[in-house]
């Protein structure tokens, strides 16, 4: 290789006066020994000049000296600095001062196993591969039983040294005598779910013959029939091994049988579970085929000669007999089945805590539930799940809350809240579903006499607990280090979230009164209504408008309020407790309510706004008491529940579901907007004048 020249070297760099001499020396000692160089090659590496750009900030020794340290920090240089957030409690945006600095760049979920783990020792057993393994482990154990037999000299050498490489593990031989367990083939591998339900056909004898139809319906059930033998084939292999596996003593030997054939007969009955289920509807359909004809079609002509009065017409009694003994202390539909609904039973009664029981029925079959759920306590609230109907969240009298998925085989809950997970000590009275949180996390809130209301979130296998706020008698929440002076807490007992305002929410209490709350504003009440003079019984939202809510007591009134105003819009004596109060789903001015001495109120406001347009005992016997009362989304029907453990479903006559019409000239909004409207044309009368009292 050609050497640079010094000219083009020199125009670049630096050089010191009294190392010429040296560099002439070092280039030709570089040359004789081939070493290739190259511009600044040989400034740099003897150090006497360096490059230096030409825009170079010169500094002196003392700058140059001067030692300028730098921190490192983990913070994102991209994380917003000037967040703020509102504070309810000063009434003003404040800003955050912690914000997150991690910046999340890639991520990527693995699935791969440690081979020790006992996830992958599971799937290696659906493999079939212990199996495989255990048959070779058992074949090789004969051969290590063996007597080692004593070696004789041989002279030749290279037969040791072959007999020598059969015997260790890594040799030829050794591989070729081991089972290695069948992999299946990747690319030419077929699977039963791959698979159509027209499966080929056997080869028949004679080709010339057409099959005939009966065999081409057959085939589509081939696999069933085969998966029902290999199925009996299993457990009787099962059996088998238990007897192998059990002592031979006799007693033992019956009590293994008698397993068996308990066993044996589950199995049974549960392949035939479904069959028997729509027999039983069946059955039962035709047992009451007038009732169902009644639901179906009757309406009431004697409607026309009433004056706007309705009456209610008995369907079907729903009752358990091993819950005889309970009252009904909660009813429920199902959003999604609404022919389906739910009953908590239980006591109200200190003096008579026990057991209690959840069952739910369908209107298809009265005679018996269609799931049962005992209780070690009394049930006392219950939700079922708008989009998730399988999940029924409940609350208990000891001040458990629980979660029933109705999916699973088991007869308990999958959660359950317990002292460590912050439950209640006192007894719940309502539970209600919310919508899933930013995780997607089901959650749902309670409400107790301890004067908390909680936030329950479903996370895996357990109920993680956030208090939202606390009652107390003196209208703010009680807040102060520990060891200071608490206020005296309120008693919750009944809630209900607005439809429309996610955040909003009523809390009555059991002194009387009504607080308005904020989910993100736990320190004070947005307001408080003087409501009853006893226990609140029940606090429901308006289905349509948004301003309206109903609330009724032990002190023999329901009042109907505007939340916008402190005072009750109107206010109606039943003349005994009322145990429960409902709005009507197809109409905003018609609600229904029940009363200790078995009658059932219905009030259509539209109609008559002083009584009710429907009062009507339900109960045989004069000492049953009436205790809730349910909607049915969509059907005509209503259903109550008594403190003996009946629950009845009633059919509404055509005057207590009557829809507005239109006056000459002009036109009803369509939807909701009816109902609304509706509700605000009253609200409009009676703000002009004073308050309706009944």
């Amino acid at each position: 290789m050609p050497v640079p020249s010094s000219n083009n070297a020199s125009s670049n760099v630096q050089k010191a006066p009294g190392a010429k001499a040296t560099k002439t020396a070092s280039k030709k000692k570089d040359e004789e020994e081939g070493v290739e160089t190259g511009e600044g090659y040989d400034e740099w590496s003897h150090g006497k000049a360096l490059t230096k750009p030409a825009d170079q900030l010169e500094l002196n020794e003392t700058e140059l000296k001067e030692e300028i340290t730098r921190i490192l920090t983990a913070n994102n240089p991209h994380a917003p600095q000037n967040i703020v957030r509102y504070s309810f409690k000063e009434r003003s945006y404040k800003p955050i001062s912690a914000v997150d600095q991690m910046a999340l760049h890639f991520v990527l979920e693995g699935s791969l196993l440690h081979q020790d783990s006992d996830e992958a020792r599971r799937l290696r057993a659906k493999e079939g591969l212990a199996e495989e393994t255990a048959k070779v482990d058992a074949g090789a154990e004969p051969d290590e039983e063996k007597p080692e037999t004593p070696a004789t000299p041989v002279e030749d050498g290279g037969e040791v040294e072959e007999a020598g490489e059969e015997d260790r593990p890594d040799s030829v031989a050794s591989k070729t005598d081991k089972k290695e367990p069948k992999v299946t083939n990747q690319f030419n591998f077929s699977e039963r779910a791959s698979q159509t339900l027209n499966n080929p056909l056997r080869e028949r004898t004679c080709q010339t013959e057409p099959p005939p139809r009966s065999i081409f319906s057959a085939t589509a059930n081939q696999w069933e029939i085969y998966d029902a033998y290999v199925e009996e084939l299993q457990k009787q292999e099962k059996n088998k091994e238990k007897l192998k596996a059990a002592p031979s003593k006799k007693d033992g030997e019956r009590s293994k049988k008698k397993m068996m054939l308990t066993e044996t007969q589950s199995d049974d009955i549960t392949k035939v579970a479904k069959a028997t289920k729509i027999f039983e509807r069946m059955v039962n359909q035709n047992t009451f085929d007038d009732i169902a004809q009644d639901f179906k079609y009757f309406e009431d002509a004697s409607d026309e000669f009433r004056d706007q009065e309705g009456t209610l017409l008995p369907l079907w009694k729903f009752q358990y007999d091993k819950a005889k003994r309970l009252s009904v202390t909660a009813l429920c539909w199902n959003q999604k089945y609404q022919d389906l609904f739910a009953v908590g039973m239980g006591s109200y009664d200190f003096n008579k805590q026990g057991q209690g029981m959840l069952v739910f029925y369908s209107l298809k079959n009265s005679a018996f539930p269609e799931y049962i759920y005992a209780t070690s306590s009394s049930v006392l609230c219950l939700d079922i799940h708008e989009q998730h109907s399988y999940l029924v969240a409940v609350g208990f009298y000891n001040g458990c809350v629980a979660v029933f998925n109705l999916k699973e085989e088991g007869l308990g809950p999958v959660f359950k809240s317990t002292a460590k997970t912050g439950k209640h000590t006192d007894p719940v009275w309502q539970v209600c579903w919310q919508n899933d949180d930013m995780d997607n996390n089901h959650n749902f809130y309670s409400v107790s006499s301890d004067g908390r209301v909680v936030s329950w979130t479903l996370v895996k296998n357990e109920l993680v607990f956030t208090d939202i706020i606390r009652l107390s008698l003196n209208g703010a929440v009680p807040e102060g280090p520990e060891g200071t002076q608490q206020p005296s807490i309120a008693c919750g007992t009944s809630f209900d979230f607005h439809k429309q305002i996610d955040y909003l929410f009523l809390v009555g209490t059991e002194e009387g009164k009504i607080h308005k709350c904020s989910k993100t504003y736990s320190s004070q009440f947005l307001e408080t209504y003087n409501a009853h003079s006893m226990a609140v019984d029940a606090v429901k939202w308006n289905h349509f408008h948004p301003k309206v809510f109903i609330s009724c007591s032990s002190d023999w009134t329901v009042k109907i309020w505007d939340h916008t105003i402190n005072t009750p819009m109107f206010t109606f004596d039943l003349n005994a407790a009322v145990g429960d109060v409902a709005w009507s789903p197809y109409s905003s001015t018609v609600f229904a309510a029940v009363t200790t001495d078995g009658t059932v109120h219905v009030f259509d406001l539209n109609i008559n706004k002083y009584e009710a347009i429907c009062q009507q005992p339900v109960v045989s016997k004069k000492k049953t008491k009436l205790t809730h009362v349910e909607f049915n989304p969509i059907y005509p029907i209503i259903i109550v529940g008594d403190d003996r453990g009946y629950v009845t479903s009633l059919k509404l006559s055509p005057n207590l579901r009557k829809k507005p019409k239109a006056k000459k000239g002009q036109e009803l909004p369509k939807g909701p907007e009816v109902e609304v409207a509706k509700m605000e044309k009253l609200l409009s009368l009676l703000r002009e004048p004073e308050q309706s009292t009944v």
